[in-house]
């Protein structure tokens, strides 16, 4: 039985709104939109300054996706996910004789080569997505949209009891490489706050000239400036299969969204190596098994469990992926009924657990999303862009965008976006009420249902598929950490997760 139970109110506004896991992002998105901004300006800007406030989750060395629908109900996907170099070859990731463990059974690779350190680093896309889509829809510059995390760059990484939190957890990780721990620990371990102190500053001197550098030369000096050079003679040092053609020839995709319906909503997704095609195939099972107008009972949970494991058979299957990972998720809407939902990740939590000493990025992990296994679905290639979990997703009902939905978690992602969904179509709840309703996660061999879940659902899901009761905490997190914004009667709402003590829905300020 949980011992605690927290809860955070919707946001609500008459204009524009920014929701996400931090509340410094989300209220530097909605300035943006009150300086002017449109969804896709709030959007980046919040981006951006997720990178300095919250680095463990995502940040410029990692990538993401992004889905955009304006009023008239056009969308577009913007694909900027890391990519593996030219260098890399699937003989430098042997097997080493066990399994990784998960429902994947994937063979595990010698020093786990794939997840952790150098060897486990794909070509950043988060610069020139980002900047991508604000030289396509946005109104701000890049300096522009910078600016909010060069501040915060400058003023140095805040350390209050969550992030002395994030850091002890992988602070052995972070030990090993010499940058990480040099601005992470201390003497290998997370910061200790004074007594009586609520937050301390540790200087991040690289990364804030680099943000400004960006600012200055602008984005493409990423993959092929004065900051590529830098960041590629750290990649050499480390010994990353990553070279300067890399960077240079790295470019963001737009695709057109995968369409999807539910009830009376019509889903953009992102298509192809993300957690789209299995929400949809998971969505379209639950078109059936849920009766619209029930209640959020054992039955319901039971239909979704059954849903999305047989998605993830299916996908299972088709397109075999990487295990769990750490992301960040923001969803904005402007006056104008514009929408965004963008994820953006470093792949697991601090991504490769190494720093670019001379940039001062930590970098992603993504050889970790390649099945080790030559001649899979997804296996260890050079120059390709893996399997992502990432689902970020804006609604639109008769022709009209009504909401932006997106989750952080891995594979837990789009589980937690089916059910919030379901929620909101099937059983007629609130943004807010949806948030802090109970959901089970399926996305693995125990199906994990909360202990504040209806008496009968572990019990119905059990008839099904192996249970595991388990309380919705903050750490472990057994759940996923979903944000959202939707218009509503005379603006806009938001709703961001409950559990997560830095998540925030943000409104435009008044004009």
């Amino acid at each position: 039985m949980s011992v605690w139970r927290t809860e955070k109110r919707a946001a609500h506004g008459p204009r524009g709104m920014v929701a996400c896991q931090h509340w410094r992002a989300a209220e530097a998105g909605a300035a943006a939109l009150a300086a002017g901004g449109n969804a896709v300006d709030a959007a980046v800007t919040a981006a951006l300054t997720l990178s300095v406030v919250e680095p463990w989750l995502s940040g410029l060395g990692g990538g993401g996706f992004m889905v955009r629908m304006d009023r008239d109900g056009a969308a577009q996907v913007l694909d900027f996910n890391v990519a593996s170099g030219s260098r890399v070859d699937p003989a430098d990731y042997p097997p080493a004789g066990g399994r990784d463990g998960d429902w994947f059974d994937w063979p595990a690779v010698v020093d786990d080569r794939n997840l952790r350190g150098w060897t486990s680093v794909c070509v950043p896309g988060a610069v020139a997505g980002l900047a991508e889509a604000l030289e396509r829809f946005g109104s701000l510059t890049f300096a522009e949209a910078l600016a909010p995390a060069i501040a915060e760059a400058e003023h140095g990484l805040r350390v209050d009891w969550y992030t002395a939190l994030c850091l002890a957890i992988d602070a052995p990780n972070l030990a090993r490489c010499p940058d990480a721990a040099a601005l992470f620990l201390e003497d290998g371990r997370a910061p200790a706050l004074p007594e009586g102190t609520a937050e301390i500053a540790r200087p991040w001197p690289a990364k804030a000239a680099l943000l400004k550098r960006l600012a200055e030369a602008g984005p493409r000096d990423f993959y092929e400036g004065e900051s590529a050079a830098l960041l590629l003679a750290d990649l050499a040092e480390g010994g990353a299969p990553i070279e300067a053609a890399d960077l240079a020839a790295y470019r963001p995709a737009w695709r057109a969204p995968l369409g999807a319906r539910y009830r009376d909503l019509d889903l953009a997704l992102v298509p192809g190596a993300s957690g789209g095609p299995a929400l949809a195939d998971a969505l379209g099972r639950m078109t059936t098994s849920i009766v619209p107008g029930g209640a959020a009972d054992g039955a319901h949970m039971a239909a979704c469990a059954d849903a999305i494991r047989a998605a993830y058979e299916v996908r299972l299957r088709t397109q075999p992926h990487g295990g769990q990972s750490c992301t960040t998720h923001i969803s904005a809407v402007d006056a104008d009924g514009t929408f965004v939902s963008l994820t953006n990740t470093l792949l697991s939590r601090f991504g490769a657990k190494v720093v670019s000493g001379r940039t001062g990025l930590p970098l992603n992990n993504g050889m970790m999303w390649f099945d080790p296994r030559p001649g899979t679905p997804n296996a260890i290639a050079p120059g390709t862009r893996p399997l992502a979990n990432m689902c970020p997703l804006v609604a639109a009902r008769d022709g009209t965008p009504v909401l932006a939905l997106g989750a952080a978690g891995g594979r837990q992602i789009f589980p937690a976006i089916a059910q919030i969904l379901s929620y909101l179509a099937d059983v007629g709840m609130d943004l807010e009420t949806a948030f802090h309703a109970p959901r089970i996660d399926a996305s693995s061999p125990l199906v994990a249902v909360p202990d504040t879940a209806p008496a009968d659902a572990a019990g119905r899901i059990a008839r099904s598929h192996k249970v595991a009761v388990v309380a919705d905490t903050l750490y472990p997190v057994r759940f996923s950490v979903p944000s959202a914004v939707m218009r509503a009667e005379g603006g806009s709402v938001g709703m961001a997760h409950p559990n997560h003590p830095w998540s925030a829905a943000v409104a435009e300020p008044a004009r």
